[in-house]
C-alpha cells in the first residue's frame, strides 16, 4: 500500500466550508499540490490565501464548479488533467441534505442532492480513478454520514444517498486493491457546520433535534479520518458517541430498527 504521509496532490470537494475546508487545513502538510473546489470562489480563495501564507511550499488552485452539472464536473476533470494537477488523493466531501417530509420536499432541491452527493461523487472518480491506476497509487476519501447505515424518515433520501456511498466505497476499495489505492468511507454523526442551515426548510426550523452532546467537532471529524486513512481503515466513525452508535445500529435487526424509527419524535 501506498505511503500515506505525502501525496503529491490532493483535491477537496466542498472546501468553501465545513468538513471540505478542513480537510484542506489538515492535508495541506501533507501535499505538493491542492486542489480547492466548490461554488463560492471567493470563500475558495481567501481559504486558498490561508493555506498559502502557512504552507508556502504547497501549490494551491482554486476551481469554482457547480457540481450538481454534469458539464461543469467534466470541464474540472478535463482542467486538471491538462494542467497537471491530477489527484493521488480525492476528497469526496460535497454534498447535502433536506430536513422533512419526502412528500412535501421540493423536488429542485431532492434533485440537486442525488447530483451532489450520488453523481458528482461516482463521476469525479470515475474520472480521475484511471489516472491512479497508471500509477498504482493513491487514495480515496468518501464522506459518507452515520446515516447511511440507517432508514430516518424526514430524512429518507439523504440517508439513502449515504447508504450508496458507503456501499460503493467498499465495493471500489476490494476492486483497487490489486492497484494499491486503498478505499475510505467516513460515516461521522452530527457536525456543526453549514450543513444544517442548508438542509433545513424554510417552513421547519425546528426539524433537527439532535441532542448537543451527540455533536463531534469537525476538527476531530478530519484527524479521525486522515489518522484511519493512514491505517487503512476501510469505513471510519469519528467520534466515540458515532461509533458506539454504529456499532448498536449494525447489531440491532431491521425489525427493531424499523420500531425505534417509527416510534422517534418528529418535527415536520
Amino acid at each position: 500500500m501506498p505511503d500515506f504521509s505525502y501525496f503529491s496532490c490532493a483535491l477537496v470537494t466542498g472546501a468553501s466550508a465545513g468538513l471540505g475546508e478542513e480537510f484542506a487545513l489538515q492535508i495541506a502538510p501533507r501535499v505538493g499540490k491542492l486542489v480547492l473546489v466548490a461554488r463560492r470562489e471567493s470563500r475558495l480563495e481567501e481559504l486558498a490565501s490561508r493555506i498559502r501564507a502557512a504552507h508556502p511550499n504547497v501549490a494551491v488552485v482554486v476551481y469554482a464548479a457547480d457540481l450538481t452539472e454534469a458539464d461543469d464536473r467534466q470541464v474540472l476533470a478535463d482542467a486538471l488533467i491538462e494542467s497537471g494537477f491530477i489527484p493521488d488523493l480525492l476528497i469526496n466531501n460535497a454534498g447535502m441534505g433536506d430536513y422533512g417530509e419526502f412528500a412535501s420536499s421540493d423536488w429542485r432541491k431532492i434533485e440537486a442532492m442525488l447530483r451532489v452527493n450520488v453523481e458528482a461523487l461516482t463521476h469525479l472518480t470515475h474520472a480521475l480513478l484511471p489516472h491512479m491506476i497508471r500509477r498504482s497509487e493513491g487514495a480515496i476519501i468518501n464522506v459518507s454520514s452515520l446515516a447511511s447505515i440507517l432508514p430516518i424518515p424526514d430524512f429518507a433520501v439523504y440517508a439513502a444517498t449515504k447508504a450508496y456511498v458507503t456501499s460503493f466505497s467498499e465495493s471500489l476499495r476490494i476492486e483497487l486493491r490489486e492497484h494499491a489505492i486503498s478505499v475510505l468511507a467516513v460515516c461521522p454523526g452530527p457536525v456543526k457546520t453549514e450543513f444544517g442551515a442548508v438542509a433545513r426548510r424554510e417552513d421547519n426550523a425546528a426539524a433537527e433535534s439532535v441532542k448537543q452532546w451527540f455533536y463531534v467537532p469537525k476538527q476531530q471529524v478530519v484527524m479521525e479520518s486522515l489518522a484511519a486513512l493512514d491505517r487503512d481503515k476501510a469505513r471510519v466513525y469519528p467520534g466515540i458517541k458515532t461509533a458506539v452508535a454504529a456499532f448498536a445500529i449494525a447489531a440491532a435487526p431491521i425489525v427493531l430498527l424499523r420500531l425505534i424509527m417509527a416510534s422517534r419524535p418528529r418535527k415536520v
